[in-house]
């Protein structure tokens, strides 16, 4: 499916939800394109890989500063 774009769509044919977040307008420009699904699973299938792993105790959460040394260690064993 192709990119579809829809100039002066009345505001009335949209769902409510769009209505109540357009405002109090006559028309917008509405623009409709597929959605990448195997992207999207993969993301999905990442982030479900990712909790099980973190449920198993294979990895451990980490502060912020935690990972910036850790890289930081990483990065300098690569220079040296």
């Amino acid at each position: 499916m192709n990119k579809i774009v829809r100039d002066h769509y009345p505001v009335s044919k949209l769902p409510h939800e769009l209505r109540e977040a357009v405002g109090n307008v006559v028309s917008v420009r509405l623009t409709l394109e597929p959605v990448d699904q195997s992207s999207s699973n993969c993301t999905r299938a990442a982030l479900e890989c990712a909790k099980s792993l973190r449920r198993s105790g294979k990895i451990r959460a980490v502060t912020s500063q935690e990972a910036v040394t850790r890289i930081r260690e990483l990065r300098d064993e690569w220079d040296s």
